[in-house]
C-alpha cells in the first residue's frame, strides 16, 4: 500500500485519544499528524517557554498538563524526551500506577528498542519503539516532512502490525529494526545526519573566509549532487584530491586549515582518512599514490613530487 495515500475510514485502526509527554520538537509534529489521520490529540506536558509555543502552534487547544494526567486522558501516549531521560521517566511513570493496561505507549527514541519499556509492560501497557529518521525543526514544516519518512519500529510480534499502522497512518515508511540493532541504527543515522550538518557549517564559514559572499548558494548544488551521487552508487561516487591520490593538494589544503581554522585540522584529517580506506578497498585510489597520501594525512606535510607548489 502506497503510505502517502489515505487509508478508507473502513480501514483505519480505531481513533484513539492521543497524548504527548515532551513537547520537544517531535512529539508535537506526531500528534499533529496523527490528528490530520483522525485520532484525537487531548493532553501534552512540557514546561518550557520553546515546548509552550510549539504545542500551542501545533495542537492549538490542547491542554498542557502533567505527565502522569497526559496518561490518564490518552489512549495512546507518546513519549518524546531525550534518549537519557526516557528510562527513569518509563520508570516513574509505571512506579506511580500512571500506565493502564491496554494503555499503547510509544517512544521516539532511536536508540532504545522496546526492553526500555518493560515497565509500561509489566503495568499492562503495549510497548512500541517507532523512531522517525527524519530532523525536526518544531515548526509545522515538520508534519509534512513526514510524509514518506522512514521510521525504525521495534515491537513486540504480537504488536509488530498495530506499530506499522500507525507510521502508515502518519504518511511515513515502517522499516523493522531489531532489539539489539537500535544502538548501532541510530549510530548510523547520526553519523549521516548530524554530523552533516556541523561538516557543512565548518565548510560555510570556511568559505567566508574566503571571500565567498553566498556560501550557501555555492554549497548547494554541489551538496545536492554529491548526496544524490552517494545514494545512488556508494563509493562509486568517491571524488576529490583524497580518491585521486593529490597529496600535494590535500597537504596545502591541511596548511591552509592550520593557518586560518585550525579547530577543522582533526575532522578533515580524519574524514580523509577513512575517504581514503574507502577509495583504496574499491579500487579508485592507486597504491602508488596510497603511500604520499597517507604520510600527508600522518603527519599534515608532503616531500613528493609537487610539494613546493601543492603547498603555497
Amino acid at each position: 500500500m502506497n503510505v502517502t495515500q489515505q487509508q478508507e475510514p473502513k480501514d483505519r485502526p480505531a481513533r484513539l485519544t492521543v497524548g504527548v509527554v515532551g513537547a520537544g520538537r517531535v512529539g508535537p509534529a506526531l500528534a499533529a499528524s496523527l490528528e490530520l489521520a483522525g485520532h484525537r490529540p487531548v493532553a501534552a506536558s512540557g514546561v518550557s517557554e520553546a515546548s509552550v509555543r510549539r504545542a500551542a502552534e501545533l495542537l492549538p487547544d490542547v491542554p498542557l498538563v502533567t505527565p502522569a494526567e497526559v496518561l490518564e486522558r490518552s489512549e495512546l501516549v507518546l513519549l518524546t524526551v531525550p534518549d537519557d531521560a526516557l528510562p527513569g521517566l518509563v520508570q516513574g511513570l509505571a512506579e506511580t500506577g500512571a500506565v493502564r493496561p491496554g494503555q499503547l505507549v510509544v517512544h521516539t527514541s532511536g536508540r532504545y528498542g522496546v526492553k526500555v519499556l518493560d515497565p509500561v509492560l509489566r503495568a499492562g501497557g503495549l510497548p512500541l519503539a517507532l523512531h522517525p529518521a527524519m530532523t525536526f525543526t518544531g515548526s509545522p514544516v515538520d508534519v509534512h516532512r513526514l510524509a514518506g519518512c522512514s521510521f525504525g519500529v521495534t515491537a513486540p510480534e504480537e504488536l509488530r502490525l498495530a506499530a506499522e499502522a500507525l507510521v502508515i497512518e502518519m504518511g511515513g515508511e515502517p522499516e523493522w529494526v531489531e532489539e539489539a540493532a537500535r544502538p548501532l541504527y541510530h549510530a548510523a543515522l547520526a553519523l549521516g545526519a548530524n554530523h552533516l550538518v556541523t561538516l557543512v557549517a565548518e565548510a560555510m564559514e570556511l568559505l567566508r573566509q574566503a571571500g565567498v559572499g553566498a556560501p550557501d548558494r555555492m554549497l548547494g548544488p554541489l551538496l545536492g549532487a554529491a548526496l544524490d551521487n552517494a545514494l545512488r552508487s556508494g563509493d562509486a561516487a568517491l571524488t576529490g584530491p583524497v580518491a585521486r591520490g593529490d597529496a600535494g593538494t590535500v597537504a596545502a589544503h591541511v596548511a591552509e586549515l592550520r593557518k586560518h581554522a585550525p579547530g577543522t585540522v582533526a575532522g578533515y584529517l580524519a574524514m580523509a582518512r577513512a575517504t581514503a580506506d574507502r577509495a583504496l578497498a574499491h579500487g579508485m585510489l592507486k597504491p602508488e599514490l596510497a603511500e604520499d597520501l597517507l604520510g600527508v594525512l600522518a603527519n599534515g606535510t608532503h616531500s613528493g613530487p609537487g610539494a613546493e607548489g601543492g603547498a603555497r
